[in-house]
């Protein structure tokens, strides 16, 4: 990873608006040096970069950090952090105030003085993390793949009777045993009516006769996540059924048809809900249609109503619209996909087809 060119396009970023940036976010922080520990803060002034973390990390730090000092403190590092502001004289410190509690941001107020302004900076990091590069995709590609290759193993388990923890718990043991650093986020094993429920993590609920069953979940794999989503039927399905699946089907590869740099986050979106209104669906969809994959399971750009983020070559999201008809059951299919000059690359492997168990 170029640590120094992340780094050095921050700086850039934020101009003169302030003198040196504190980044908090444990995300941010591995982004622009590469630390993964669960206790740092970075500062970034110009071309230097210093960390600060405690005793816990001295090995971890020397292996992981590149392009930054390191400083092995005993007490709080955004406090230790504070301290070189001070001797160093620095007067406005960019902060990431949508990650900084206000019991934080207080005590850093405190140590700082009345001499030195701090001003919030959003989204600094995070605009740079939008556009990966060449090794961002690679493992993203990479964890991609390792999570496709565990929907087998889920429909495998998949039976009546079942239960949904039963399903996620094969899945998870699947991951890991392919080498997972951990799930994405919690497995969502959502069937019958509870197929409805967009978040639907898994339930001790039996898996029942017949009914959608929608399987949402991904993989962390060299810190970069996946995400995917299939939605299958256990039983005979029924005509409406078929016709459901097929709407989001539709919907999803229109989605995925609209994809393209240059092209407002929000037509995206548009072409997803546009097809489900044709279904008589509209109603039923009640998310995003996507949202920015990488470090995070949720980064942007959001690709949702009314967003007007033009996507970019380089950006990697999720195209993931559905249908939820409450007491019924509901479908939704997710990919993830590569956004390109002249469209965008499908990275998800795994197919779409109506699946019956």
């Amino acid at each position: 990873m170029d640590y120094p060119r992340r780094q050095a396009l921050v700086a850039a970023q934020l101009g003169k608006s302030v003198d040196a940036l504190l980044v908090t976010h444990l995300p941010n922080v591995r982004y622009l040096c590469g630390f993964t520990g669960s206790s740092g803060v970075l500062l970034v002034k110009g071309n230097t970069a210093v960390l600060f973390t405690d005793g816990r990390y001295t090995a971890q730090a020397r292996n992981q950090v590149q392009a930054a000092r390191v400083v092995i403190g005993k007490g709080s590092p955004l406090l230790a952090a504070a301290q070189v502001v001070q001797r160093r004289k620095l007067r406005k410190i960019g902060i990431e105030g949508e990650h900084l509690t206000v019991s934080a941001q207080a005590a850093l107020r405190k140590a700082l003085g009345t001499g030195t302004r701090l001003l919030s900076v959003t989204g600094a990091v995070e605009k740079l993390r939008m556009i990966k590069d060449a090794e961002e995709v690679a493992r993203i590609r990479a964890a991609v793949d390792l999570g496709a290759t565990l929907l087998d193993t889920a429909l495998q388990s998949i039976r009546p009777g079942v239960k949904e923890t039963e399903v996620a718990a094969e899945l998870e043991y699947a991951a890991r045993r392919a080498g997972a650093e951990a799930m994405s986020f919690e497995t969502i094993v959502a069937s019958g009516a509870r197929s409805a429920m967009p978040h639907g993590a898994a339930s001790v609920a039996p898996i029942p006769a017949r009914g959608f069953v929608v399987l949402d979940f991904g993989v962390i794999l060299h810190g970069y996540c996946s995400d995917m989503t299939r939605t299958v039927h256990v039983g005979k399905s029924s005509a409406g059924d078929r016709r459901m699946y097929e709407a989001v089907r539709e919907a999803q590869q229109a989605a995925i048809d609209a994809v393209r740099a240059g092209v407002a986050s929000g037509q995206v979106d548009r072409a997803a809900r546009s097809r489900l209104r044709q279904a008589g669906l509209a109603r039923h969809f009640t998310h995003s249609t996507g949202h920015g994959v990488g470090l995070e399971i949720h980064e942007p750009p959001r690709i949702a109503r009314g967003q007007r983020e033009p996507l970019q070559a380089g950006m990697i999201v999720t195209i993931e619209p559905g249908a939820y008809v409450a007491d019924r059951g509901g479908v939704r299919i997710e990919d993830m996909v590569l956004v390109t000059d002249t469209g965008c690359e499908v990275l998800t492997p795994a197919p779409k087809d109506f699946i019956e168990l």
